[in-house]
């Protein structure tokens, strides 16, 4: 069975590295759709200039696509994976995934009605090889038990080519539901944790007077019963950086530690996915760059089995829960 997918929203680039990744792993793309003319959507048609665009959102949810990859406005994103899921469709959706407490609400309805897969593609862990790789010497026992992860989210503000829902807190948000998530999920990934308490949440606009509604730093930490978690996530990305951020995650064991240099080694060595480990026999730079993306394959065998293997269903929801408890309590403390 081939599994074949709509795209629908270009609204963020991450829909470029979603649909490729399916593509590479053999799944056909039977079209896209977008409102309007969103600011990626030159870069989507240089890169696939084959794939074809509907007319209708209409005509892309019956088109009878096994999977709908969704990257419209964030608060569009709950709206478009109901109806997706109700035309029999799984979804692999960018983050966040949904942006409030009643949209999470009417997911899990939906994904409990259906029975279909609503899946977040949290591309910081599962479009990055170093991760992986990563995953693989923590699971070989490597530094032993986890017991903390410090996970750093830094993010270029280019605040010329943003739209204006980018800067409208209704509309992304806050910055810990928006890309603090991807830090929640790699604390709950490396410390094998099916939930945690949010211990500390905190956002503020430090930089960007213009743009009130615009969060450009947040912070939380995590407890669960196996470790504890310390997230740090801005827009300050500084322009002399070659790439977005110097994403970096530490993973602290009992019998030693790792550090992920994901995009780029600052005064180190060449190119992407770097990973440092040190234990009690290794001290030793690793380039992961050729690691494997597991997650895509196994999403594709999901689809086709009805499997849980890329992302337990129960996983994703739990990330987006914590991420919109650590924003409720930072905006509270905030007032």
């Amino acid at each position: 069975m081939t599994v074949k997918f709509v795209a629908l929203g270009m609204d963020h680039r991450h829909i470029y590295g979603m649909t490729q990744n399916m593509l590479d792993n053999s799944a056909e793309c039977l079209g896209y759709w977008t409102d309007g003319t969103p600011q990626p959507l030159n870069g989507y048609i240089r890169r696939f200039p084959n794939i074809t665009r509907f007319a209708t959102l209409d005509a892309a949810l019956n088109c009878g696509a096994d999977l709908a990859l969704i990257a419209c406005k964030p608060f569009e994103r709950s709206r478009l994976s109901i109806l997706a899921m109700r035309h029999r469709m799984d979804v692999m959706i960018d983050k966040p995934g949904c942006i409030t407490r009643a949209q999470l609400n009417d997911l899990q309805e939906c994904v409990a009605a259906t029975d279909q897969i609503w899946s977040i593609n949290f591309s910081e862990r599962f479009e990055v090889p170093a991760v992986t790789h990563a995953s693989e010497l923590v699971a070989a026992g490597a530094i032993g038990r986890v017991v903390h992860t410090a996970g750093l989210g830094p993010h270029r503000l280019n605040q010329n080519t943003r739209p204006d829902w980018f800067f409208d807190r209704a509309s992304y948000g806050g910055i810990l539901t928006d890309i603090g998530c991807h830090q929640i999920d790699q604390f709950l990934h490396f410390s094998d944790s099916e939930d945690a308490e949010v211990t500390h949440a905190f956002v503020a606009n430090y930089a960007n007077p213009a743009f009130p509604g615009l969060q450009d730093f947040g912070e939380l930490c995590l407890r669960s019963e196996n470790a504890t978690g310390s997230i740090r996530v801005d827009w300050f990305t500084p322009d002399a950086l070659p790439t977005w951020g110097d994403g970096r995650l530490t993973i602290l064991g009992t019998e030693g530690y790792i550090e992920l240099r994901k995009y780029i080694d600052v005064g180190g060595a060449d190119g992407t996915d770097h990973v440092v480990l040190v234990n009690g026999e290794r001290v030793e730079k690793i380039n992961a760059a050729s690691a494997a993306l597991p997650y895509f394959p196994r999403l594709i065998q999901d689809i086709r089995n009805r499997t849980d293997t890329a992302m337990k269903q129960s996983h994703c929801f739990k990330v987006m829960d914590l991420a919109l408890r650590a924003q409720e309590i930072a905006e509270k403390a905030a007032q």
